[in-house]
């Protein structure tokens, strides 16, 4: 585990922060003693896109409480927001050099691969675009001492062998992953010409509470309690590296404190892969009328499994405790808490 004295006293911003992932590694920066910042301008997956009565969401209203919830845990935790749109350099250059970072993590992103592969000007935008303007933003700064970079386990493609290490080599398929890939290549040259301390993170198949990205794990969940059938892709037999937000948290804290992870790039997961069937299984004792129907697999979505984390272990001392009957024990009972409470 992490030591929370080394972020007493800290200045930490997170770029696109008010998301699923980003408000919850803020409430546990801002725990451990740091003063946390988020930029976010409310659009991408937030409380903006759904407030739009254009935005496809079926279920707005729900998400919007969801997304509520988060800002109210931010505010009451004393969080700093600053709604801005990151592709706003000047803005994001006005906003970097009033806080003086010591910490920056970058989360801004489109954060679905479907939605990538339809919309990939869009996609660019609020993943490259912000990317690049964050990075310059922050080179040359003393004070910075670490660039965090959120990729994906989606620049690795299919995967082949047993698990795929850091050192595997990435391919990845669709608009998403390479955009994420791209990330990281830009990253890494900020390091060179800049010397811009930095470290990579590629996390697999979240999931965990006050998430609205339709991530599998939440479809599964949402569309039970909704009376709906299970949409599994393929047989089943696809497996993921099923991964909580707290284990991928606390992975992200070591990253930021520990000087081993400067100039890295870490696997961020549970560390061992499970079949949707098995996901299926362990939902079937919270949901026994459980009903679930096959469909065509998505030809741009590659074939995964384990993400290697004993670099992460070595290196950082990073040790997950969730696996999926543990972590969706805990992210079951919150859904239907909020559920039943959304839906009176």
């Amino acid at each position: 585990m992490f030591d929370s004295r080394a972020f007493q006293g800290k200045r930490a911003l997170l770029i696109g922060g008010a998301g699923f992932i980003g408000h919850n590694l803020a409430l546990e920066l801002k725990k451990a003693g740091a003063e946390v910042h988020i930029i976010d301008s409310l659009q991408v997956n937030n409380f903006l896109f759904l407030s739009d009565s254009g935005s496809p969401s079926g279920n707005k209203a729900f998400y919007r409480q969801v997304v509520l919830e988060r800002l109210n845990q931010l505010e009451n935790s004393g969080v700093h927001l600053h709604t801005l749109d990151a592709r706003d350099y000047h803005g994001l250059c006005k906003v970097l050099g009033k806080i003086r970072p010591n910490h920056v993590v970058h989360l801004a992103a489109v954060a679905h691969a479907n939605r990538s592969n339809k919309d990939p000007h869009s996609t660019f935008d609020h993943s490259l675009r912000t990317l690049e303007n964050g990075l310059d933003a922050s080179r040359g700064k003393e004070e910075l001492e670490r660039y965090v970079y959120f990729s994906s386990s989606m620049v690795y493609g299919n995967f082949h062998g047993a698990d795929a290490t850091e050192e595997t080599q990435c391919n990845p398929l669709g608009i998403y992953g390479a955009l994420k890939f791209a990330g990281e290549k830009m990253v890494i040259a900020y390091n060179q010409v800049f010397d811009l301390p930095y470290t990579i993170i590629r996390p697999s198949a979240l999931y965990g509470e006050r998430c609205i990205s339709r991530r599998v794990g939440q479809a599964f969940i949402e569309n039970v309690l909704a009376g709906q059938p299970l949409e599994i892709d393929g047989d089943g037999s696809d497996r993921l590296d099923f991964t909580y937000i707290q284990d991928l948290v606390q992975g992200v804290m070591l990253s930021l404190c520990r000087p081993e992870a400067k100039g890295e790039i870490f696997n961020i997961t549970y560390g061992a892969s499970r079949s949707l069937k098995d996901l299926v299984g362990v939902l079937q004792p919270y949901f026994p009328n459980i009903e679930h129907r096959y469909k065509e697999r998505d030809r741009l979505m590659p074939e995964r499994g384990t993400l290697s984390v004993d670099k992460a272990r070595r290196l950082l001392g990073y040790d997950p405790q969730w696996p999926i009957e543990k972590g969706f024990e805990r992210y079951i009972s919150w859904y239907k808490e909020f559920w039943a409470r959304s839906n009176p």
